[in-house]
């Protein structure tokens, strides 16, 4: 018998785990509903997954926190005790998801109280994504990814070897675990980056595999933590900064690199004023031009008279090794770079990925928007509700 996708409530985003606390911590009664989608066109039909989908849901409902598994949480000294009290007693509910088919598409819906169906999203991207490619012959795919892989390691060493050094080294994560090709893969690409360029590769968003192979565990928040504040009881307007402030006063210093497109970069901006650009660490890139966005962050820095060597930048975009050390030769004398690669580690088999996600879509009974610095990223099911936003915010279509 095939052993479960997901074998480990340990197995998700870092991230996952700090707005989770975040939101327990402040808005514990919230509502919320999720919905799955996919961006392109796979070559055979998401249709045909729902009956082991659905056992493998059932399987993670099955699922709970081990032992070790907390203790090693506790170690994170952002976690606090009665958040670790709360996942102690913590099972996932099958009934707050819904898995159906509509002719070839999948669709799946989890609705319910936010603290309790927040956390499927990574776990049902990582199960549709691994069953996926389970029809797949897995033999030449894995030689294509070791080549691959191979190829990474070399380039990287030849950065090291032939350019010259510039003021802040090259840094990057694995963010791969929702797309990655299979668990055994993933497991497989992190100890090789673990062994071959240790100096390089600094860490991973899968919390399981940071326990298990001494890895840093890497993340801070995602657009759902914003995109939850629309709808939680502030002003439209101040909803950044009510979310921005919430996370200062939750974390106190740790987990301080702030996303920045939920409404757009500029609109961001606009809120993130010489307080906030004090108290976080820098900022995070996931849409749009990413040099232009790089500049107007650095621009900004430079209008509040902040030293940008004291900030860290991290790129998160749909990128390959060669992009993200295109990006680090362009900005790496001016301020500190991080780079988060996702299916381009976990995922380069040779094979046409899965462009999937499970976005945030009402919270409270209200329409919550994504407003992304890039057209197809754009996430909203009430274009009156994405009109009104993009009016209150000043934000033009991309």
């Amino acid at each position: 018998m095939t052993a479960p996708v997901i074998r480990s409530l340990l197995e998700t985003d870092l991230y996952k785990f700090t707005m989770w606390q975040a939101m327990l911590h402040r808005h514990s009664e919230a509502q919320a509903e999720y919905r799955f989608a996919c961006r392109n066109t796979p070559q055979y039909p998401l249709a045909d997954l729902v009956g082991d989908l659905s056992r493998e849901l059932d399987h993670l409902c099955s699922l709970s926190f081990a032992a070790d598994e907390l203790a090693y949480l506790r170690t994170l000294r952002f976690i606090k005790s009665d958040f670790l009290d709360f996942l102690r007693i913590f099972r996932f509910q099958r009934d707050f998801v819904s898995i159906t088919a509509d002719g070839d598409r999948l669709e799946i819906v989890v609705r319910g109280p936010q603290v309790h169906v927040m956390g499927f999203e990574i776990f049902l991207l990582a199960m549709v994504n691994e069953l996926y490619f389970r029809r797949f012959d897995p033999v030449p795919a894995l030689a294509e990814g070791r080549r691959r892989l191979r190829d990474k390691i070399e380039l990287l060493r030849a950065i090291e070897r032939d350019e010259p050094p510039r003021r802040h080294p090259f840094q990057f994560f694995d963010f791969g675990l929702r797309r990655r090709f299979s668990g055994d893969w993933h497991r497989e690409v992190l100890t090789t980056l673990k062994s071959e360029v240790p100096t390089q590769f600094r860490g991973t968003s899968n919390v399981l595999l940071a326990k298990e192979l001494g890895l840093v565990p890497i993340g801070t928040m995602a657009h759902e933590y914003l995109q939850s504040y629309q709808a939680t009881g502030v002003r439209l307007r101040d909803h950044q900064k009510a979310a921005l402030e919430d996370w200062v006063q939750e974390y106190r210093g740790d987990l301080g690199i702030a996303l920045t497109d939920v409404i757009s970069m500029d609109a961001f901006l606009a809120d993130f004023d010489l307080y906030f650009a004090k108290l976080f660490d820098g900022l995070r890139h996931d849409s749009g031009d990413p040099v232009v966005w790089g500049e107007k962050a650095l621009a900004h820095y430079d209008k509040l008279r902040i030293d940008p060597h004291t900030k860290r930048l991290v790129f998160s975009d749909a990128l390959d090794m060669p992009k993200a050390l295109s990006l680090y030769r362009h900005f790496a004398d001016r301020t500190q770079l991080g780079f988060g690669i996702g299916t381009k580690l976990s995922n380069d088999m040779g094979l046409q990925t899965l462009n999937i996600v499970v976005k945030l879509t009402h919270v409270n009974g209200q329409p919550v928007a994504k407003l992304s610095d890039s057209p197809g990223k754009t996430m909203c099911e009430d274009q009156t509700f994405l009109a009104y936003l993009r009016q209150v915010f000043n934000v033009t279509p991309a």
